[in-house]
């Protein structure tokens, strides 16, 4: 039957019995799942991540500025991963930056959640925020 309507004779189920099979056009059969394919990886979701970068001793306002900054990019969907950089001896204030992290997640709550406590890489702090799924 396959051979009089030139198309390809394919085996759906070899464990079935008897073993399923399907007349169809194979070469469009591929095709059409490369398609497919393609139009679900279009349509994945893909994360941005935005870094908001201060210090262990920055300043109230600087914070307040960088926090507004931070919102935005929650609310539009990015992740934001949050570091505190250390410079010289003063990595020995890294309680603070810890703290500082901590305040900044807080403030956050309302538009994201932390997906990890602060990490201390180096001469580097930094933690990441994901933002609240939307109803």
């Amino acid at each position: 039957m396959a051979k009089e309507q030139e198309l390809d004779l394919v085996e759906i189920s070899a464990k079935a019995d008897p073993p399923v099979c399907k007349i169809l056009d194979y070469q469009k059969y591929l095709y059409q799942q490369r398609k497919r394919a393609k139009e679900m990886k279009q349509n994945a979701a893909k994360v941005v991540i935005k870094e908001i970068r201060f210090g262990p001793n920055t300043d109230e306002h600087d914070f307040q500025f960088k926090l507004k900054h931070a919102k935005e990019f929650l609310e539009e969907g990015s992740k934001v991963k949050a570091s505190i950089f250390f410079r010289g001896r003063s990595i020995q204030f890294a309680d603070q930056g810890q703290k500082q992290l901590l305040r900044f997640a807080v403030e956050l709550e309302e538009v994201g959640r932390a997906e990890s406590m602060p990490v201390l890489e180096g001469k580097r702090m930094h933690m990441m925020l994901a933002p609240l799924k939307k109803k």
